[in-house]
């Protein structure tokens, strides 16, 4: 058996920004370096190559070049700038955004509001680097900049979590080791964090872009939706644990029913038991024996309520999915949650909601 290829680490945007920030100061102290090395906030050296390093009119500014290891980061192959400038009107590290830097515009974050989006991590490793190399009572500013990171921020959830105008700085230790599933998972959770800080105890989730893009049309705020990709039953226990007192599951058809077969990892190779629960549904609503096999035989949710719809039985069997979902998904979350669910197909049409799923959605549109 051929042995498995390990997967290659590289380093995180703050990590870049803070390698940047060292190069400067060494630069002013006199010494120009292709490569920096120090270690991750988790005691792991890095080594990182310095692209370009100039002085500048107050101080000293660095390009470094973002390796994501065989992690897929948006921002692979991005140069990333860092300017140290020495200033009069503070002896303390100042953090600024330069251009493609993000400002944060909503509470819940770790980042305060109208402040950079450059989080804590990186803050503390560009100081710890830094720090030795100033003298007492001179202050300096840092200031990160990506060219180019308003618009690749705009494929991240950035715009869900409040940060405009560009990139957060990102990194809690400054090794980025490849994407695992709990990091992804993990990168989900401020959206219920902003979410509650702007006052909602009912949320939306949203499996994907399509939910997201229906329920605004529906007239559900869109500061209540939040994207739980495949992983369901882990952004319920995580809304349990933030005391969310509602959540309107809201989404495709193809998703959901596999909510109300007890499937909550929803990515078609862990669970898929769509047709199935949709087959069974129909039967138990006296969907035709022969319409059954047809919908076992569906290749995808959308040809499979084509046949309810010969027998005008779309919204009965979709309201008992949505209701069997919301049920599972209590269930789950040991009755710690109330749960509604409502189901869309891929244009927008609503097919079928239960009743709670009708209460959350009147609370959620009087939310002032």
């Amino acid at each position: 058996m051929a042995q498995e290829q390990k997967l290659r680490s590289g380093f995180t945007t703050g990590a870049a920004a803070a390698a940047g920030a060292l190069a400067g100061v060494l630069l002013l102290s006199g010494e120009k370096k292709e490569t920096v090395e120090f270690l991750s906030l988790d005691n792991t050296p890095l080594s990182i190559p310095i692209q370009n390093v100039k002085l500048t009119e107050n101080g000293a500014k660095a390009e470094v070049v973002k390796d994501s290891g065989d992690d897929p980061d948006i921002t692979n192959g991005v140069s990333i700038f860092t300017e140290v400038r020495f200033v009069s009107y503070t002896d303390k590290i100042v953090f600024k955004a330069g251009e493609g830097i993000g400002t944060v515009t909503k509470k819940g974050l770790s980042v305060g509001v109208g402040e950079p989006a450059i989080n804590p991590g990186p803050k503390k490793l560009i100081t710890s680097l830094i720090s030795p190399f100033l003298k007492e009572n001179v202050g300096v500013e840092v200031i990160i900049s990506i060219p180019g990171g308003e618009n690749l921020a705009k494929k991240t959830l950035n715009p869900t979590l409040g940060i405009l105008g560009g990139l957060s700085v990102i990194g809690t230790t400054g090794v980025l080791r490849p994407m695992s599933e709990e990091g992804f998972k993990n990168a989900l959770l401020p959206q219920i964090d902003v979410a509650k800080a702007a006052g909602f105890d009912s949320l939306i989730f949203a499996p994907g872009k399509i939910g997201e893009r229906i329920a605004v049309s529906q007239g559900l705020p869109k500061d209540a939706i939040v994207e739980t990709s495949n992983f369901i039953g882990f952004m319920l226990d995580a809304a349990k644990e933030r005391k969310i007192s509602s959540v309107l599951l809201f989404g495709h058809l193809g998703k959901l029913a596999k909510v109300a077969a007890g499937v909550f990892h929803t990515h078609n190779r862990v669970g898929d038991a769509r047709m199935e629960t949709i087959a069974a549904y129909g039967a138990a609503e006296g969907l035709t024996k022969t319409n059954v096999k047809r919908i076992l035989n569906a290749n995808t949710t959308e040809e499979a309520v084509s046949v309810l719809d010969e027998e005008n039985l779309t919204t009965k069997v979709c309201d008992r999915i949505a209701k069997r979902a919301s049920e599972r998904a209590e269930r789950y979350a040991f009755n710690e949650l109330r749960v509604g669910t409502l189901l869309v197909t891929l244009k927008g049409r609503v097919l079928g909601m239960d009743e709670k799923a009708k209460e959350i959605m009147m609370e959620l549109k009087s939310h002032g």
